[in-house]
């Protein structure tokens, strides 16, 4: 009986035991290998989950750094460089300013805050169980305990005590590294790419810069606005602690949808600290910088930046929140905006290679 001749590969050599004669075969075995590669990524990517995060927290600073250089670009005729270095030179002024002249201010008002609260609470709680309602005290006490807790770390944050100042210091890095030399990284990523893929990812990636910066410009004025107009709003009326919320306001401008209530409850319940008639004119502070905000800042700045869904960036951050805490939570709206952007760059890419009756491998820029 003859043996059957050892098969040879297209080059001459003598095929291995994992190669594949049968096609059939071969290219199920490369679709499961495609499989269960994505399939390794995504557990990769679970697990790489925090710190690729602090390198998207990376690129959204760098993207206010690069903002403020090109809007300085439009007054002073100078490299980049002297740009990105006078715009990191104004921020650090802003900090050393707020540490050393109004610090002391905010850090006492911060502790006065969980204490005003508390009485607040219980303030409340008796006029409840007046008007009738059954109310559990115990459960209601630790609630109000863990409240003035959550709100007394709050206010260390205000105060200058950071949690995860390893995780600021390192996004601040990166940022600064990014916003340098940007079309390095870009170059970088682009030509791990295929070559018929750069093209399309550049422009990408031109698209989400603009996105994102645009994103940033307008939640940094809504930011300034509505601290700056409670805070004078407050300061008017002598309503106690008015800097503190002002720039807690400020600063929980920056998470759309659950930032403005957690400031405005806050804001309510000091005002009634000082009698009915200042708490009601806190309400009419809130309403107003809300009104203000949202009617005209943000539909503004919407129709120049991502048209976000309000119940997508709520879903969000409620996931990112739970997964990843209050980093995810500031980082959802921007992660959104650039997933929309992508999206938006492959469905026309197809709908180009479709038209063309062309695949999308072989599109050409749109």
């Amino acid at each position: 009986m003859a043996r059957e001749p050892r098969r040879q590969t297209p080059h001459g050599q003598r095929a291995g035991p994992t190669d594949i004669s049968d096609p059939i075969l071969r290219q199920e075995a490369q679709r499961a290998a495609i499989w269960i590669g994505m399939a390794a990524m995504v557990v990769l990517a679970v697990v790489l989950a925090n710190p690729l995060l602090v390198i998207f927290g990376g690129m959204v600073f760098a993207a206010m750094i690069d903002g403020g250089a090109r809007l300085l670009g439009r007054v002073l005729k100078i490299g980049r460089g002297w740009r990105v270095a006078i715009v990191l030179l104004l921020g650090a002024a802003f900090l050393i300013w707020l540490t050393l002249f109004a610090g002391s201010q905010i850090a006492r008002q911060a502790a006065e805050l969980p204490a005003t609260i508390e009485t607040q609470s219980q303030r409340a709680l008796e006029w409840l169980k007046l008007q009738g309602f059954a109310i559990s005290m115990p459960n209601i006490e630790s609630i109000a305990e863990k409240t003035v807790g959550g709100l007394a770390e709050v206010t260390r944050v205000v105060g200058g005590i950071i949690g995860g100042f390893a995780t600021l210091f390192l996004i601040i890095v990166l940022g600064i590294y990014f916003a340098a030399e940007p079309k390095l990284y870009q170059r970088g990523v682009a030509w791990m790419l295929p070559v018929d893929q750069r093209d399309h990812f550049e422009g990408t990636a031109v698209l989400m810069g603009k996105t994102l910066r645009r994103l940033l410009a307008g939640r940094l004025l809504g930011m300034f606005i509505e601290g700056i107009a409670t805070w004078l709003m407050l300061q008017i009326y002598g309503v106690p602690m008015a800097t503190l919320l002002g720039l807690l306001t400020g600063l929980l401008a920056f998470l759309p949808n659950i930032g403005a209530p957690i400031s405005g409850l806050i804001m309510v319940m000091v005002g009634f600290s000082g009698g009915v008639e200042m708490g009601i004119y806190t309400i009419i502070v809130y309403f107003v910088v809300q009104t203000v905000d949202g009617n005209i800042i943000v539909p503004m700045i919407a129709k120049k930046a991502a048209d976000l869904p309000p119940a997508l960036v709520l879903g969000a951050q409620l996931i990112m929140g739970v997964l990843f805490g209050i980093l995810g939570l500031a980082l959802a709206d921007p992660m959104v905006a650039m997933i929309k952007v992508w999206l938006e760059r492959s469905a026309a890419r197809h709908e180009t290679a479709e038209s063309q009756g062309e695949s999308p491998e072989g599109a050409q820029e749109v």
